[in-house]
């Protein structure tokens, strides 16, 4: 049987509470939710911007995914949190323009996304993944 194993990684912000980054069991990486955190102060970024804050979410998603031992090509599953309908269309644009630069092939992650309240007032975005570490 595999081990759990915490994901820990600099190029990603901290966990505020009391989770890990990520955590790998056998070739599965789960990424906790991220947010538009800046990996180095902790600082939340681009209020009111959802489009940079998906960029940013998605550099601290793809961290913690690459410190697991996958790559983004790896990821199957991405689920994003909006606070608002209205961001979609913005957010789907980011989305779609970070994906599509860091999966070669054309077989793209699936996706959920859902409407709901985030943690922070400054959150208007929320992603995480799962991947599949490559044999």
């Amino acid at each position: 049987m595999s081990e759990k194993i915490a994901i820990r990684t600099t190029a990603a912000p901290a966990p505020a509470h009391t989770f890990s980054q990520g955590v790998r069991k056998g070739p599965f990486v789960q990424v906790s939710g991220q947010g538009p955190v800046d990996p180095v102060t902790n600082e939340y970024l681009y209020p009111g911007d959802v489009a940079a804050q998906t960029t940013r979410t998605l550099d601290n998603v793809k961290a913690i995914v690459e410190a697991g031992g996958a790559s983004f090509d790896d990821v199957v599953m991405l689920r994003v949190y909006l606070t608002k309908r209205e961001d979609f269309a913005i957010m789907n644009d980011a989305y779609g323009a970070f994906v599509t630069a860091h999966t070669t092939g054309d077989v793209l992650p699936a996706r959920t996304t859902v409407f709901t309240g985030l943690p922070r007032a400054e959150m208007l975005v929320e992603i995480d993944a799962v991947a599949i570490v490559s044999a």
